[in-house]
């Protein structure tokens, strides 16, 4: 889903989406540590999901959203 789409999202469904999301990830590496994903890009697909939906979160809350490692000011 796009930074867009989740922008029209109220925050109770982001929320929501977000734990749905995490449950997922969390699925996803237990597949893959007994070596029953077949697509590891799953893992990598919610990653990036929940941290797009963080970031949404951040934005309305007014704080910056968390850096990435290894940025400098």
């Amino acid at each position: 889903m796009r930074a867009k789409e989740l922008r029209e999202r109220s925050d109770e469904e982001l929320a929501r989406l977000r734990n749905e999301m995490t449950e997922q990830l969390f699925k996803a590496r237990l597949q893959n540590a007994t070596h029953q994903l077949d697509n590891t890009s799953k893992i990598a697909k919610a990653r990036r999901e929940v941290a797009r939906i963080n970031t949404v979160l951040a934005e309305r809350a007014g704080r910056p959203a968390a850096k990435a490692v290894g940025d400098e000011e």
